[in-house]
């Protein structure tokens, strides 16, 4: 699973997730893209499911880059605890997804190919999703 080797703070607090992708809201090294079209958290579990389902159907052709990433600690308190006693321990990590961000993209297979794979990977996330491809004139 994907999680930061180190980080400065053990715990954060919640935030918020307003607004719209303002960075990583287009393709940038693949052909095509996964773009979400609404807000989430995304855990590693879920990034990992997504990319084993674009690479088994695209059968180790193409090339998968996963443009997000987890860094965001989500604290649990075990069941039937009472209230107080500090915040709870960290149980796993999530990746902030706003409207407009592009979480995966995949090159070096043709469109018919990338979009059932990005189909597939979708399923295996909590957002909605629309395929996108890279447009013309970007470098």
């Amino acid at each position: 699973m994907l999680m930061p080797k180190r980080v400065k703070y053990r715990r954060v607090h919640r935030g918020r997730m307003t607004g719209k992708a303002l960075r990583g809201n287009k393709v940038t090294y693949g052909e095509f893209g996964l773009q979400a079209t609404e807000p989430a958290w995304i855990t590693s579990n879920q990034i990992e499911a997504a990319r084993i389902a674009m690479t088994r159907y695209c059968k180790r052709f193409g090339k998968v880059w996963i443009k997000i990433f987890p860094d965001k600690p989500i604290t649990a308190r075990p069941a039937e605890t009472r209230m107080g006693k500090g915040k709870g321990n960290v149980e796993y990590w999530v990746a902030v997804v706003k409207p407009g961000r592009v979480m995966f993209e995949l090159g070096g297979v043709d469109e018919a190919t990338a979009r059932e794979a990005m189909r597939l990977a979708a399923n295996k996330l909590p957002v909605k999703c629309k395929f996108v491809k890279k447009e013309e004139g970007e470098q």
